[in-house]
């Protein structure tokens, strides 16, 4: 189970690039919405509605691959709010599994401590909040089990990573040809 999370104002290629690309990738993925999205509606940061799989309230770790957490604003903010974000990042962090931020997100996970001493990237602008972390400004960085990437612009790259850190380069590679890139 890989689990989106949509928070009110997240940035809507960040997250719907990387949602159906690993589901050609054939992986389970749920999106979540979170901050007080109890009707699974959840807007982006230019007022695109979404209807989320399921709430906070309905995800299990149990059988978690990957959590995926989108940038935007006021997204960023709203997913570093919820209890449930915190909790799915500590447990992949806590059991190594694949972490994947982009845009403003990588500083949810600067704030945690996360980055310290690793190559990460970011939104222009939100380097100081990357929480020592080596910045790069690379399009997508890949360090352990965390994959970081700058904005909308790197989503195809950023989607990438992630099905390959969960498939492999093969089903990566796959993906890739089969739209195009």
């Amino acid at each position: 189970m890989v689990y989106v999370f949509l928070a009110p104002g997240f940035e809507i290629t960040e997250a719907m690039t990387p949602i159906d690309y690993l589901r050609r990738a054939e992986l389970d993925v749920r999106t979540v919405a979170v901050t007080g999205c109890e009707d699974k509606m959840v807007f982006s940061s230019h007022k695109i509605p979404v209807i989320a799989d399921i709430t906070e309230a309905e995800v299990c770790m149990d059988g978690c691959q990957m959590v995926v957490l989108p940038g935007g604003m006021p997204g960023t903010l709203n997913l570093e709010a919820s209890k449930t974000v915190q909790n799915a990042v500590d447990y992949c962090a806590e059991h190594q599994l694949p972490i994947g931020a982009i845009c403003a997100a990588p500083s949810i996970l600067g704030h945690k401590g996360l980055l310290d001493g690793k190559k990460a990237t970011c939104y222009p602008g939100f380097e100081t909040e990357l929480g020592g972390a080596v910045y790069t400004a690379a399009e997508v960085e890949t360090v352990g089990n965390i994959t970081t990437a700058r904005a909308a612009g790197t989503a195809n790259q950023f989607a990438f990573s992630l099905i390959e850190q969960v498939c492999g380069k093969e089903k990566a590679d796959e993906v890739m040809k089969s739209v195009v890139y």
